[in-house]
Parts: C-alpha cells; structure tokens; sequence
C-alpha cells in the first residue's frame, strides 16, 4: 500500500457546496417540522396556512369560512362516543381542531384525519392514506366501507364536497345513505376556478338541498 493510499479523500469545490447545501435543506426540514409539531401539540388556534398548498398534489385548502362551516355541521349534534373521519380534507380538519379546543375531553368526539400529505402526522390523529389503495377497495369506495363500520346507533351523517362533474357519480355510490346535492357551494382560499358541489344526505341550517 503506498503512501497515497492513506491520503484523505478530497470533494471538489462543487461537491462540497452540493453536500452545504443538502444539509442546510435537512435541517430547514427538521426545523420546519419541529415547528409544526409544537403548533400541533399546543392548544393554541392553528392555521393551515402553515402547511403550503401543492398545487402539483392537488391540493387546494378550503377557505376558512368554508372549513369551518362543514366543520360546525360535522360536530352538529356530535358525542364523545361518536368518530369524525375526514378523508383528504385537512383545512376541515384544522377547523374541527380550532373549534374543538375549548371543549372538555368529555364532550370531544374522536377525530381521524386520512391523508397522504405527511406534514399532517404531526397530529397524532393522522393515518396515512392512500386514494389509490384504500383498505384495498376502489378509492371512491373508501367512505362507504368507513361507515359500514358503524353497525348500531343513529344513522351516520355523510358530507362529501368535489366537482360538479362528479355529481352523478357522488349521488349513485351513496343514493342508498340519502345523499343529495345540496345548494351550499364550497369555496376555496386561493382560488379554484372549478366548480365545486358539497353533498350530504342530511339538510341543517347551512343548507338545503337543491
């Protein structure tokens, strides 16, 4: 072995300011989700503006009037011994965390929040969820095997809001839970020029059905 062989090993100039700038993002990331964590955890108002949209993930967060809207209808009538399960729908259940803060454990109905976004595991409420292999069973049947699951008490109440060229599709899959379209038209913060229907199978004071 000569000598050379013990020499260390030298990064280019390139090298090196790729690894700098590596390990600046990682621990810009590590910051970042530290930062959310102690937001998550706090009982503090949240806001999901502090998770970025992806537009290239379609993600387009509702407004706050939006969110909190739906997320009033959700906890309408709700128990400690009742489940909430919002399904790809954070900026509701950011909502449903707000309202819920000032509310005594024995009045909290439980809250599970599926969504492939990872950010969101800093609640301790997320399960990871993956439209393209839900429980094993076609994406758009996701909801129905949810509530299959609820075998006694009242009837479960199902929201469900996306594009007005999904109407069909919506009113078919769950005609047999009592969906229908109703007027209130979701909005979202940024903007989205699609149209949007929100469908329920139960009428409340902020909508009818149309």
């Amino acid at each position: 072995m000569s000598d050379s062989d013990d020499e260390p090993i030298t990064l280019s100039a390139h090298a090196l300011a790729a690894l700098k700038s590596f390990e600046a993002e990682k621990d810009e990331h590590r910051a970042k989700f530290e930062r959310l964590q102690a937001e998550a955890e706090s009982n503090s108002l949240l806001s999901i503006d502090t998770f970025a949209e992806d537009w290239n993930e379609s993600q387009f967060w509702y407004s706050d009037d939006t969110a909190r809207t739906l997320a009033t209808e959700l906890l309408r009538d709700a128990t400690a011994d009742m489940t909430i399960a919002v399904v790809s729908a954070p900026s509701v259940f950011v909502a449903l965390k707000n309202i819920m803060r000032d509310r005594g454990d024995d009045e909290k109905p439980k809250l599970v929040l599926l969504e492939h976004d990872n950010r969101f595991g800093v609640f301790p409420e997320f399960y990871f969820y993956d439209f393209q292999q839900p429980v094993r069973l076609p994406a758009a049947l996701t909801v129905r095997w949810l509530l299959k699951q609820n075998t006694t008490g009242p009837p479960p109440r199902l929201i469900a809001c996306t594009g007005e060229r999904m109407e069909d599709l919506i009113l078919k899959l769950y005609r047999a839970l009592g969906v229908q379209t109703t007027a209130f038209e979701p909005k979202h913060s940024r903007g989205l020029s699609n149209e949007f229907y929100c469908y329920a199978n139960f009428e409340c004071p902020n909508w009818k059905w149309r």
